[in-house]
């Protein structure tokens, strides 16, 4: 049996209402030394105020240099069991659809071989193992792989495309999500599994405006579904919910960004100037029954956002207004597009600088004249302020 810990601190955090990691670690504990060692860790962390984990060296397995991030503990000799305590990270299944039979797989290697405890998902979105030694990797990466899972991306490489559910269950999506992120993971292969970048680069594909995995805000590249002709309007059922007793001028049209859209209270009919509309879904999450995308259907790309690591938080900027996803030609130009940023930024950029990042430093217009991109109005952050513009000679001689 392992050794029982006093953790009063801990115990605490279990009274609150929701519920508690603590709880779930104990559990754990019962028939996993490893577990049961980070409890007292984690206990004397909180007493101390201090953290005792720290990266040392690189571990891996064979022929990755990515997928495992390493973990020690400053003060092995009293926690042996978790004196190594990496993190493996495995390529979680397009949109997050899984059998149970798989979940049980996982969940039985892991007790075999670390831990036993996992996170359902990772900020990038895999599925993330917490705690084993250097000498499980290897055998713990091996019965991932016979039971089809592989690791996910760490460190300066293509980190794990992730997607929302798009066509599999969402009535919402404008291009198959799940199709373009399975195709895009397996195009990567290299990038994702052998680091070779200044920094990480995050895929993330949402299948509308209204994002649902977050990419205008943490990815590098972000591809999130839109449409470019009229929103469908069903006269209808705009008028049910005006008689249900939506307040649709003050609720709709006042909060639309664009001000594109008018409402008769006397004909109860909902007009919408398409040509300004941003695309921002508030008018069709308002009122689903009665507004719909448009039928020309496909996806913006942007490019740059990022969390606050390093420098500030960043959000996306539009590199490409739009995509039919469905034509393949059109797809494989746009990852031409891609390869061509990534050789650029592998050779102009900074350690550990991000593409956003990079695009910064370099300016926007000088970024899309060496990747070959025509800047287009849709790029524009805001208005130019400055009255003053400068041509280069050969635009001046044409």
């Amino acid at each position: 049996m392992p050794k029982e810990y006093k953790t009063p601190k801990l115990d605490d955090l279990e009274k609150g209402p929701w519920p508690s990691f603590v709880k779930e670690i104990k559990q754990a504990a019962k028939n996993n030394e490893m577990s049961n060692d980070l409890l007292a860790v984690l206990e004397r962390s909180y007493d101390e105020r201090i953290g005792h984990w720290k990266h040392g060296g690189i571990v891996g397995v064979m022929g990755y240099g990515g997928g495992v991030i390493g973990r020690y503990i400053d003060i092995p000799d009293e926690y042996p069991n978790i004196s190594h305590f990496h993190t493996m990270r495995i390529n979680q299944p397009a949109g997050w659809f899984y059998t149970s039979e798989a979940l049980r797989s996982i969940c039985d290697i892991w007790e075999k071989h670390g831990s036993g405890l996992t996170n359902m998902h990772g900020s990038t979105g895999d599925i993330v193992l917490l705690g084993t030694t250097t000498d499980e990797l290897e055998p713990t990466f091996q019965d991932l792989a016979h039971v089809g899972f592989d690791l996910g991306g760490s460190g300066s490489d293509v980190r794990t495309p992730s997607c929302c559910v798009g066509e599999a269950r969402c009535e919402w999506a404008c291009y198959d999500t799940m199709g373009v992120c399975y195709e895009t993971t397996m195009r990567y292969q290299d990038e994702l599994h052998r680091p070779a970048f200044p920094y990480k680069w995050k895929f993330k594909f949402a299948g509308c405006p209204n994002d649902c995995v977050a990419a205008k805000a943490r990815a590098d590249i972000s591809v999130v579904g839109t449409w470019r002709d009229a929103i469908k309007v069903d006269d209808a059922e705009v008028a049910t919910y005006y008689d249900n007793g939506m307040d649709i001028f003050n609720d709709v049209v006042l909060n639309c960004p664009a001000r594109c859209m008018k409402f008769d209270h006397e004909s109860k009919k909902l007009e919408i100037n398409n040509a300004d509309c941003r695309r921002c879904m508030h008018c069709i999450n308002a009122m689903p029954k009665a507004l719909r995308p448009g039928d020309d259907k496909g996806a913006t790309i942007l490019i740059g956002a990022k969390a606050p690591i390093i420098e500030g938080a960043l959000l996306s900027s539009v590199l490409i207004p739009f995509l039919k996803m469905e034509d393949e030609e059109e797809r494989e130009a746009w990852y031409d597009i891609m390869e061509e940023i990534q050789d650029i930024w592998c050779e102009e950029g900074k350690n550990r600088e991000r593409i956003g990042e990079f695009i910064q430093r370099v300016g926007m217009a000088n970024f899309l004249e060496a990747v070959g991109v025509e800047p287009i109005p849709e790029m524009v952050a805001y208005p130019r302020d400055n009255p003053y513009i400068f041509f280069e000679q050969d635009e001046e001689e044409e």
